[in-house]
């Protein structure tokens, strides 16, 4: 009855959301690509593709979710070498980043939408041995008419904040008959059990795995070019030029870096910043507003793409997308974003993973467990304003024995999380049905 009254309603929710939604998608760009196959519609070079055998079908959202994806996927093949899969995205910037990093074995598509005859046709299609959404991608049909056709699901690398829970217990009577159609929930710490049990989630079928964002032995190893092998590998000693980095920024956190660094630069006159804002279409906005503090702002794209001492910049932004990872190499302090401005924080484990030192705002909910674990063992610092984050900036950019100590202290904190790609992919594994 649940899933009936969200199919009726359906349309009409379309229809209040489309100018939105397509409104986003104009901003982003790359919208007309393969644009149809958000309402099951595909080509018939797709088609032949997929008849020639079974898939697994792995969902994720956007660009973190696809390389959760990717590691995942290659993990599976470790234990199934024949593996097919199907890599379905949402966003533009996820198609964009999977089309560039996956392998020949899996086919990239976007996500249809999540209404019962546009999900159908996908089914028919993709013919999936099994379905595997990455963190919090639930949705009501694709579940369902999985499990119609028994096809088992599984949530790898379950995310569920206490907001979160919170927002499904209100609505529990809507949401538990999906989330009791799950197989598998591979948990990322054991406080999360009890979050998905309460939301409908059997206690059995809920399994504690670890973090695959968080796991260093399931990075991807996805082939990088050639002329960006060196970001990767800069330590802030090889620089002439210190850089305060700020990651996956939100509104009003890179004026407020802006600000921050040119007090800095009072003290430190070589110290270059680097914004990676989180939505890259943004990027026009970010530079107007800096470019009327007294910088001299560059994009990344206009032939920065080696080290700050080649370039006169004294802000250079990140307009490319999926390449964030390889551009933490050169930082010397990072800032983590959506945590002063805005709340939820963003992941921390990029740049723990790159070496980097950690600073983030009061707002790292998203990441409440890991924010708490990495302050509590000295693995990052957390400021509550901008006068603590300017003197927590110049404390580590004077300390180079601080700086390494919080690296090797994060790097503790995520040790518990080694092996969690392989041990999601097993569960995976075992759940496969018998064809």
């Amino acid at each position: 009855m649940i899933r009936l009254i969200y199919n009726l309603f359906w349309p009409v929710g379309l229809l209040f959301f489309l100018p939105g939604y397509l409104a986003k998608m104009i901003r982003r760009g790359g919208y007309g690509e393969k644009f149809g196959q958000r309402f099951g519609l595909y080509d018939s070079q797709v088609r032949v593709r997929l008849s020639k055998q079974r898939s697994t079908w792995l969902h994720a959202v956007s660009v973190g979710e696809v390389n959760v994806a990717l590691k995942l996927a290659k993990a599976l093949q470790a234990l199934e070498p024949d593996l097919h899969c199907v890599l379905t995205t949402t966003t533009t910037t996820g198609f964009a980043l999977a089309n560039k990093n996956a392998p020949a074995w899996i086919e990239v598509m976007y996500t249809p939408l999540d209404y019962w005859p546009i999900m159908r046709r996908a089914f028919a299609v993709i013919k999936p041995t099994r379905v595997v959404l990455v963190e919090a991608e639930v949705w009501p049909n694709l579940v369902a008419v999985a499990h119609q056709t028994r096809i088992p699901v599984t949530l790898a690398n379950a995310r569920l904040s206490p907001r979160s829970e919170r927002r499904f217990r209100r609505f529990r009577l809507f949401v538990a008959p999906t989330f009791r159609l799950l197989d598998v929930v591979c948990a990322q710490e054991l406080d999360d059990v009890d979050r998905w049990v309460a939301i409908g989630v059997a206690r059995d079928r809920v399994r504690v795995v670890g973090s695959i964002k968080y796991d260093p032995n399931g990075r991807d190893e996805a082939a990088e070019p050639e002329e960006d092998a060196q970001i990767t590998s800069v330590s802030d000693s090889d620089l002439r030029h210190p850089v305060l980095f700020g990651g996956s920024t939100h509104r009003g956190e890179e004026e407020i870096l802006a600000k921050v660094f040119l007090r800095l630069r009072q003290q430190f006159a070589s110290l270059r910043l680097f914004i990676a804002p989180r939505h890259v279409e943004r990027v026009r906005e970010i530079r107007a507003e800096l470019a009327a503090l007294p910088l001299r702002v560059a994009l990344a794209s206009e032939g920065v793409r080696q080290l700050p001492d080649d370039t006169d910049a004294d802000c250079i932004v990140l307009d490319t997308t999926g390449e964030l990872q390889r551009w933490y190499g050169i930082a010397t302090v990072v800032f983590v974003g959506k945590s002063l401005t805005a709340q939820g924080g963003q992941n921390p484990v990029e740049p723990i993973m790159a070496e980097k030192p950690v600073v983030f705002g009061p707002h790292m909910e998203n990441f409440a467990t890991l924010a708490r674990a990495l302050v509590l063992k000295k693995g990052a610092i957390q400021v509550s304003d901008i006068d603590s984050l300017e003197m927590t900036i110049a404390a580590l950019l004077r300390d180079g024995d601080a700086r390494r100590r919080l690296v090797q202290n994060a790097r503790d904190v995520l040790s518990k999380h080694h092996g969690a790609t392989a041990r999601a992919a097993a569960l995976i594994h075992d759940v496969r049905p018998e064809l």
